[in-house]
C-alpha cells in the first residue's frame, strides 16, 4: 500500500493506557519506512536515469553544434572553392585574350610583311622585266645592224659566213 502525505498526517493511533498503541505505531512505520525506501530507490533511480538523460542530451547538443560548425566550415570552403574557380578562369581567360591579342598581331605583322615581300618581288620581276626587254632590245638592234651590214659586204666572202640564213 502506498502512502500519501495526508495519509500520513491523518493517521490516528488507538489510544491506550500509557499513549497510543505501540504495536500500530510499530507497524505503521515500517510500512511508512518501506515506502519511503521505494521512493528513496525510486527518486534515486530517476535521478540517474535524468543525469543519463542530460549526458545524453549534452553529447548530442555537442554534435549538433559540431555539425553546425562543420556545416559553416563546408559552406565557406565552398564558396572560398567557388571564389577561387572564378578567380582561376578570370586568369585564364584574360591570358587567353592577351594570347589571342599576341597571336593576332603577329598574323598581322607577318601579313604586313608578306604583302610588303610580295610588293618588293613585284618589283623586282618588273625590273627584271624591264632589263630583259631592254637586253633583248639591245640584241635585237645589234642583230638589225649586223644584218645591215651584212647586206651592204655581201660581196665580202667573209660576211657571208656571218649571216643567218632566212
Amino acid at each position: 500500500m502506498k502512502l500519501t502525505p495526508l495519509d500520513i498526517l491523518q493517521r490516528r493511533f488507538a489510544k491506550r493506557w500509557r499513549g497510543v498503541d505501540s504495536a500500530e505505531v510499530k507497524d505503521f512505520l515500517e510500512v511508512v519506512a518501506s515506502d519511503l525506501e521505494d521512493v528513496i530507490r525510486e527518486s534515486r533511480f530517476l535521478e540517474e536515469e535524468l543525469k543519463k538523460t542530460h549526458q545524453t542530451l549534452a553529447a548530442y547538443r555537442e554534435r549538433e553544434d559540431t555539425l553546425k560548425e562543420t556545416m559553416i566550415t563546408a559552406q565557406k570552403v565552398t564558396r572560398d572553392m567557388k571564389e577561387n574557380v572564378k578567380r582561376e578562369a578570370e586568369i585564364i581567360l584574360g591570358e587567353a585574350r592577351i594570347e589571342a591579342e599576341r597571336i593576332v598581331s603577329e598574323a598581322r605583322r607577318r601579313a604586313g610583311e608578306l604583302a610588303e615581300e610580295a610588293s618588293s618581288l613585284e618589283r623586282q620581276r618588273l625590273r627584271f622585266e624591264s632589263e630583259l626587254r631592254g637586253i633583248i632590245e639591245t640584241h635585237l638592234k645589234m642583230l638589225d645592224a649586223c644584218r645591215e651590214e651584212a647586206a651592204v659586204d655581201e660581196s665580202n666572202p667573209k660576211v657571208k659566213y656571218l649571216t643567218p640564213p632566212d
